[in-house]
């Protein structure tokens, strides 16, 4: 079990990921022992590609994602640390994933020594959440409706998995997360989600971020990739940014462990790209 940090350079900050480059002698409950027992919120196991899947040999992966209490169909925080780990043993490059979501390939660069891993989310789509859902996860956040921001509709967002999107209308009130977590759990399975995607707006391009994350044992995500790409989705869907924009989203610093991930979007591609820095935890 390697240990890494992803979208932060430095180990300390940024959301920490297990990484197995070689999981072919597991099996799921192997899997899910493994990651309870490192206990960060998700770890990554590699195998061989499947047949027919793209890219240059040696550099295309199956990839599952293990919380510490369940499998999640997509991870973007241990995609970029299980591609950076890669890129220190085998060089950067092009790296292809198959994951449950679909195929996810990602581009490593290094310069001066810093590594930088992209991702290319599955085609992402926003749905309407309900009004009773929406009452409920408030209600289990103890957010009064006062303080979203009305300028974000509410939606559940999706890259490779779902995520509610809620926008605090205030900095203050995003640094205050103490939340029902039973509650939150059981609506958050009832919906299918992964984690709850909460921002608040800085600036056209910057916001700030927290993810909830009763659903795998966490209380919270230090830094999200899966959900950074279902808000990217959401924020050009919604028309809160433009069709091609670069997004900077800041998340974990209420944690202590600042992180920081790169969102963009192009136009003619429904696809969002998140990128960031990683490093090795240890030796």
């Amino acid at each position: 079990m390697l240990r890494y940090t992803a979208f932060s350079s430095r180990p300390e900050g940024g959301n920490p990921a297990g990484v197995v480059l070689d999981a072919t002698a597991l099996d799921d409950t192997d899997m899910l022992a493994v990651a309870a027992d490192i206990g960060y919120s998700e770890s990554a196991f590699l195998t061989a590609p499947p047949e027919g899947l793209g890219g240059q040999e040696g550099r295309a992966y199956s990839i599952r994602y293990f919380s510490p209490k369940a499998e999640v169909p997509f991870c973007g925080h241990a995609t970029v640390a299980a591609a950076i780990a890669l890129a220190e043993r085998i060089g950067p490059g092009e790296l292809v994933f198959a994951t449950r979501a679909g195929t996810v390939p990602v581009e490593v660069t290094e310069e001066s020594g810093t590594v930088r891993a992209t991702l290319t989310s599955v085609e992402p789509h926003i749905e309407e959440i309900s009004e009773a859902d929406l009452d409920e996860a408030l209600a289990a956040l103890g957010w009064p409706g006062a303080d979203l921001d009305p300028a974000f509709a509410p939606r559940i967002a999706f890259a490779g998995a779902r995520h509610l999107v809620l926008a605090a209308a205030t900095r203050a009130r995003l640094a205050d997360l103490a939340y029902d977590f039973a509650r939150l759990e059981a609506l958050m399975h009832r919906l299918d989600l992964t984690t709850v995607q909460l921002v608040w707006r800085e600036s056209a391009t910057v916001f700030h971020v927290r993810d909830p994350f009763p659903v795998g044992g966490v209380v919270e995500d230090p830094a999200t990739g899966a959900a950074a790409a279902a808000f990217g989705a959401y924020a050009r869907e919604l028309g809160l940014v433009p069709d091609s924009a670069v997004l900077t989203l800041h998340q974990g610093e209420d944690l202590g462990r600042p992180g920081e991930l790169t969102v963009t979007l192009r136009t003619g591609d429904p696809r969002v790209r998140v990128s960031g820095t990683g490093a090795r935890i240890g030796s």
